[in-house]
């Protein structure tokens, strides 16, 4: 099932695509918005498989909108005008529907969804994980790690773009198991690091552009073995 959120100024057009998604099992509808500001906001901790996104919004255009997401999900645009549909396909939309909504073709729209959103699946690792910060669920997209840091019995995890480390309760071991193999490398008993960030290392350290890490005398083999392949 596709997890999923609409986006719609008018609060009637979101009460009609509620109405006709009750029925179906391949899509749950989350969350709908007639702000396009609060839906970044709820994208930003909440991630989801496919954005039914309406293209005339008072705050902003829908087009702009989902090309100003850092990870977006796929979208399909809702919208009562035709003359989107080319700018709706060159973002890689995997549909467009007209107003008002036709049940039959917003089923079709919604097995495209299923069946792009799942060979992908199947073909790309995760990308992100989910740890608790301040009383709340973070995503942390692993493309974002700079590096992980223990801190007794917490990690940090620094962020590309992110003034402050996430912290969260975790143990190392935990979070390796939630990264992907092959990229990710523990080089110390407190530091987890990206490989592909390694921008250069010798014997004691590794170098991620303008950060230093230390690398650690139990992990100087495995770190060896693992920059060598």
């Amino acid at each position: 099932m596709l997890n999923c959120i609409a986006i719609d100024d008018e609060p009637l057009s979101l009460d009609v695509l509620r109405s006709y998604m009750q029925n179906m099992t391949e899509v749950s509808l989350a969350k709908s918005f007639t702000s396009a500001r609060k839906a970044k906001e709820y994208l930003n901790e909440h991630p989801v498989d496919l954005i039914f996104l309406d293209i005339e919004m008072p705050d902003t255009d829908g087009l702009s909108f989902y090309r100003s997401l850092k990870h977006p999900p796929g979208v399909i645009f809702i919208t009562a005008y035709s003359n989107y549909a080319v700018e709706g396909f060159a973002v890689d939309a995997i549909d467009y529907l007209l107003k008002p909504i036709d049940p039959d073709r917003l089923q079709e729209a919604v097995f495209r969804a299923l069946s792009r959103i799942q060979h992908t699946i199947n073909n790309i690792p995760d990308t992100y994980m989910r740890v608790r910060c301040n009383y709340q669920m973070k995503t942390i997209y692993f493309t974002d790690i700079l590096y992980i840091e223990c801190l007794n019995d917490y990690v940090k995890f620094f962020l590309e773009k992110e003034q402050k480390p996430v912290l969260t309760l975790l143990s190392m071991k935990e979070v390796m198991a939630k990264l992907p193999e092959f990229r990710f490398i523990r080089i110390h008993r407190s530091y987890i690091i990206p490989v592909n960030r390694i921008t250069s290392y010798n014997s004691r350290y590794i170098h991620l552009n303008n950060i230093s890490l230390p690398i650690g005398e139990t992990y100087r083999e495995s770190i060896r073995q693992t920059l060598q392949k």
